[in-house]
């Protein structure tokens, strides 16, 4: 990260590239001018700080701020966005606009990003082009 907070916080990511739901929560410190440490953690060899901060998923990202762990990439967004209020807000004021960003958001994480979780599983079954077409149409509707 580049930017430093106008805030003296201790922030840590713990992450694992290339995992896009972390760098949704890179994009979002980086919105807001947080500085973050970010710390890249082995799958195959998951920390003990990672395991304690996240026990019940014991997954990426995990935002650790000033001693406390928030999960999961949108909940932390939102965290970022309340905490860092000094800035422009991520969602908009309007409640039905705020409601559509939402969705998308929530359109991109079960309908485009699952699929791409489950790559190595869908490229050894017979299904693979039934996938490959629904990731691809679920695409073209974000492009409209």
């Amino acid at each position: 990260m580049s930017c430093v907070s106008a805030m003296s916080d201790d922030v840590i990511l713990l992450n694992f590239w290339p995992n896009p739901y972390g760098m949704r929560v890179l994009i979002a410190l980086e919105e807001k001018g947080v500085w973050c440490w970010n710390k890249n953690e082995d799958f195959s060899n998951k920390s003990p700080l990672l395991l304690q901060m996240n026990p019940i998923h014991k997954k990426t990202p995990v935002l650790l701020h000033n001693g406390k762990s928030i999960c999961e990439s949108l909940n932390i967004v939102e965290y970022i966005d309340e905490v860092w209020n000094d800035r422009s807000p991520f969602l908009p004021s309007d409640p039905y606009q705020r409601s559509q960003a939402k969705f998308w958001a929530n359109y991109v994480d079960t309908k485009v990003l699952l699929v791409l979780q489950y790559h190595d599983y869908i490229s050894k079954t017979k299904f693979r082009c039934i996938f490959i077409c629904k990731f691809c149409t679920n695409l073209l509707l974000l492009m409209k």
